[in-house]
């Protein structure tokens, strides 16, 4: 016997392996309207970044999903996030989403101002007078300071011993 006969030749190509399709991501919820009359304006505090998007409507606050009260409970927060559109007199007049990011509370709050404070901008440069004015358009750049070594916090000695 050879090795031909014992060897059946097929004739017909092998069937390829199944392969498991590749998994997509789900897709996002978008947390505000992807509409092209949209303003957007950035702010940063400390380790807080805040996305702001402006659109004539009502007056309806987002802030990451939830309203402006039950993102900053604090009244004295709430007045300071809502001071630019105080000072422009705009307040009812535009719809405000915000994405913010990082931080405490102080810090976001601060980020969400310089936010809309930028955002108004974009709307009419008129307001800038107004903004500057109230210190409003200021980034306030002070962050944290770095652990050095040798030292237990940035500044803090460790207690000296003179003899």
């Amino acid at each position: 016997m050879s090795n031909e006969e014992q060897t059946p030749v097929s004739e017909e190509a092998p069937e390829p392996t199944p392969v498991a399709p590749t998994p997509v991501a789900p897709k996002r919820k978008a947390t505000q309207p992807r509409d092209s009359d949209r303003i957007h304006g950035l702010g940063r505090r400390k380790t807080a970044v805040a996305r702001v998007f402006l659109r004539p409507g009502e007056g309806l606050w987002k802030v990451n999903g939830r309203t402006l009260e039950e993102y900053f409970p604090r009244g004295i927060l709430q007045q300071s996030v809502s001071r630019p559109l105080a000072v422009t007199e705009t307040q009812g007049q535009f719809d405000v989403f915000v994405r913010v990011r990082g931080g405490g509370l102080h810090g976001q709050a601060d980020a969400v101002r310089l936010g809309l404070a930028r955002a108004l901008l974009k709307v009419d440069e008129d307001y800038r007078s107004r903004l500057r004015g109230e210190e409003l358009l200021t980034r306030d750049a002070r962050e944290v300071e770095r652990k050095k070594p040798g030292r237990p916090k940035a500044r803090k000695r460790f207690q000296f011993s003179k003899r």
